[in-house]
Formats: C-alpha cells, sequence, structure tokens
C-alpha cells in the first residue's frame, strides 16, 4: 500500500541525505573507516538523485520515480546491513540500522506517480 505522497517523500530526501552526511560527525566517530563513509557517501548520493529526479522536489526531472524508488530501497538495505556488511558493528550500528529501515520503509509506501507539479518545476510562479 503507497500512501505516503511524492511531495513529502522529497522532502525528506533531501532531509534524511543532509542528515546521513552529517550524522557521523556528531552521533559517533569520524575515525574516517566505513562506519563514516557509508552514510556520508550514500546521503550525498541521496541528495543528487533526487536533484535528477521527475518529481515535485526534483531540479532536472530525468530520473523516473519508479527508480528513484529502486535507489532507496537498494540504499536503505545497504545502510542497514552495512555495520556487519563491513564489520564495525561492535562500534556503531543503530544509526546505520535505523536510517536503514526508514529508508526501505519510505521506498515501499511512496506513491510511484508525483502526486502533483509545481514546487520546483515550470509553473511554480
Amino acid at each position: 500500500m503507497r500512501f505516503l505522497p511524492t511531495k513529502i517523500h522529497g522532502l525528506l530526501d533531501y532531509l534524511t541525505g543532509i542528515a546521513l552526511v552529517f550524522s557521523p560527525f556528531f552521533l559517533w566517530t569520524t575515525e574516517m573507516g566505513a562506519d563514516f563513509w557509508v552514510p556520508f557517501l550514500l546521503g550525498a548520493g541521496m541528495v543528487v538523485y533526487s536533484v535528477w529526479t521527475d518529481y515535485e522536489w526534483g531540479a532536472f526531472r530525468t530520473l523516473s520515480m519508479a527508480t528513484h524508488l529502486k535507489l532507496d530501497l537498494g540504499a536503505g538495505i545497504l545502510l542497514a546491513v552495512s555495520p556487519w556488511l563491513f564489520g564495525f558493528a561492535d562500534l556503531v550500528f543503530w544509526p546505520h540500522l535505523v536510517f536503514g529501515i526508514f529508508e526501505i520503509a519510505a521506498s515501499l509506501f511512496t506513491s510511484k506517480e508525483p502526486s502533483r507539479r509545481g514546487v520546483l518545476g515550470p509553473n511554480s510562479l
């Protein structure tokens, strides 16, 4: 059941992406290991592909929402399992797991079609 509108998903994309980029600095280590780079790179990537997504918050609108949601699902799975996959679960795992589950849920519950155009679109003024 996809009940989350793309307009809200888009806002969450940017907020989550920024939070993932900065969370290693505030929530745990800055030793520049996998525990740092996984959320940092996934967050930066999320912001980049959100800018290119064809939805209300997209600037260039070349990436379909269905593809965007698949990227979210993959990023969420990778983020959730990364502490065990990359061997840093003994240092930190809760933020990665929580953000990952959040991403997975967002990808599964968001509509595949934009609810309406206009936030950053050509008719927004």
